[in-house]
């Protein structure tokens, strides 16, 4: 018997949460055809993983990848860390569908695979997209006919291949719907047998009420619920976490799916706008810059943003990421307390000065989460590992959050060492077969004969986060071998250049 890849000694961790055993693997025509301590005669081509671990390709179940695919489709970020499919159109937002009527799923898919990236990308589509083709970015509730062009909107999404809807609830045009409205949109995806992620209407003060929503939408719809990044924002707010697992955990109990997604650090990462009062965004960019060159308007933005100021929003913890060109650019990698000491104005008055400087174009990195928090949802059997990032490949430019680079290695890497929060096979579940099952995604996330051969060897010795918040530009360190379909991608540390991805398609319900 004859195979086109082979490898030989490894240390298999299976991906679905059994203990690692001594096993080799063959591949034939991009599936996995054997696994066992027994071996084909020959092979193409053969990897030795002797002292190494062999494990699926890894599963980012939240990342904004679809933005930045097109321009980086080589992926290296990715393959550095193992990670074989990306999970995109998250928080509501997806470069789908547009004003016109081509830019529908279709057409993103196809201009994906004609970029050929080097992993597979699985697409939900965003609320927020579907609300602005709908209503534009106006803070109102949508009529009866508007509604319904939303639900045929996703409709369309989901028979052309979507895998989901998203809703990012505290950014706009997604913060403007009333619960009834997700209730909705949620029922339709739902009908087509999709998964909803969300991205809670709140990460702090009102985190609890915020997941009784999100609960509260999947008891109305019946839909399957991923809820995003699960997080507690502010001093004040750390330990909430734990009242938001118990009532996942209920609502389990009562027969609802639910579960949830964690990266593995204490900062997060978003626009620099998702810190002001919502209805600042009402009617867009264009309205929120207007209302900041007015002063009666502007004092208003500032009244509604100083209760947060030290309480969910830390300002020597709220670092400039990137930012459009402008007066501050000199500023990325700085806090906006050191902005505003060094301009002399209060926090707030600085975060407005830096949005109206650069056309509101600015992404931060926030420092508010506590340690233990981050290390409870990890810990939750319900909890899958995910990046949340959107940078593919380094050096670039800005100061990203090292998450882009780290994610799946900071997990696998301590814990392949014994010194982890969740045990190895665990931590490989989490990126695996977890979340292939939350997509109904039957052929990945796991290594058995017949599935789909997307599979990455690992050194346990090195595997490690390099990137830091100081230096993030660092590629993650210890993944010897990635294949995506049987094809090599990364071979002895290095990207071969091989771009086998494509673009998944769900088989719509009928």
């Amino acid at each position: 018997m004859r195979t086109d890849v082979l490898i030989t000694g490894g240390l298999l961790i299976d991906g679905t949460g059994a203990p690692p055993r001594r096993a080799d693997l063959a591949m034939s025509t991009g599936r996995i055809t054997h696994v066992g301590t027994t071996t084909p005669a020959e092979a193409t081509h053969v990897i030795d993983a002797t002292g190494l671990i062999v494990t699926p390709g890894l599963i980012d179940l939240h990342s904004h990848a679809d933005f930045t695919i097109l321009g980086t489709p080589t992926a290296e970020a990715c393959l550095h860390q193992g990670v074989t499919t990306l999970v995109t159109g998250n928080c509501g937002m997806s470069p789908f569908p547009g004003p016109d009527s081509g830019a529908d799923l279709a057409a993103f898919a196809a201009a994906v695979d004609d970029a050929r990236p080097a992993v597979n990308l699985a697409l939900l589509v965003g609320h927020g997209a579907l609300r602005a083709a709908v209503l534009s970015q106006e803070r109102r509730a949508p009529g009866r006919t508007e509604l319904d062009r939303m639900r045929g909107l996703l409709a369309t999404a989901a028979e052309q291949g979507a895998f989901g809807l998203s809703t990012g609830l505290i950014y706009a045009p997604g913060s403007f719907a009333a619960t009834q409205e997700i209730e909705a949109l949620a029922a339709e995806t739902a009908r087509h047998g999709l998964l909803y992620a969300t991205h809670m209407r709140d990460e702090g003060d009102r985190l609890i009420e915020a997941v009784e929503e999100a609960l509260s939408v999947a008891r109305a719809s019946g839909v399957r619920l991923q809820i995003s990044h699960l997080k507690a924002m502010g001093p004040a707010n750390h330990g909430k976490v734990e009242r938001a697992l118990a009532l996942m955990d209920a609502a389990a109990a009562q027969g609802l799916d639910v579960a949830c997604d964690v990266y593995p650090y204490t900062a997060s990462s978003t626009t620099l706008t998702s810190r002001l009062p919502g209805w600042a965004m009402d009617g867009g960019t264009a309205a929120l810059l207007a209302r900041l060159a007015d002063p009666a308007d502007r004092e208003r933005v500032l009244a509604g943003l100083r209760p947060a100021v030290g309480r969910t929003f830390l300002p020597e913890g709220v670092i400039i990421a990137e930012l459009s060109p402008g007066p501050y650019a000199d500023r990325v990698g700085d806090s906006i307390a050191a902005i505003a000491k060094d301009t002399g104005v209060e926090p707030a008055e600085a975060v407005l000065d830096v949005l109206a400087a650069h056309r509101a174009q600015v992404m931060i990195v926030n420092h508010a989460m506590a340690e233990r928090d981050v290390a409870a949802v990890l810990r939750h059997p319900a909890s899958a590992v995910a990046s949340d990032g959107w940078v593919l490949r380094a050096p670039g430019d800005g100061h990203p959050h090292p998450r882009n680079f780290g994610t799946f290695a900071r997990v696998l890497g301590p814990s392949a060492r014994g010194e982890g929060v969740v045990p190895v096979a665990e931590a490989v579940r989490k990126m695996s077969s977890l979340p292939a099952a939350r997509l109904a995604l039957t052929d990945r996330g796991t290594v058995a004969p017949g599935q789909v051969a997307d599979v990455a060897v690992f050194d346990p010795a090195s595997t490690a986060d390099l990137a830091t918040y100081g230096d993030p530009w660092r590629y993650a360190a210890g993944a010897r071998h990635v294949l995506v379909s049987g094809e090599v991608v990364l071979a002895d540390g290095v990207p071969t250049g091989a771009r086998p991805g494509r673009v998944l398609r769900k088989t719509p319900a009928r």
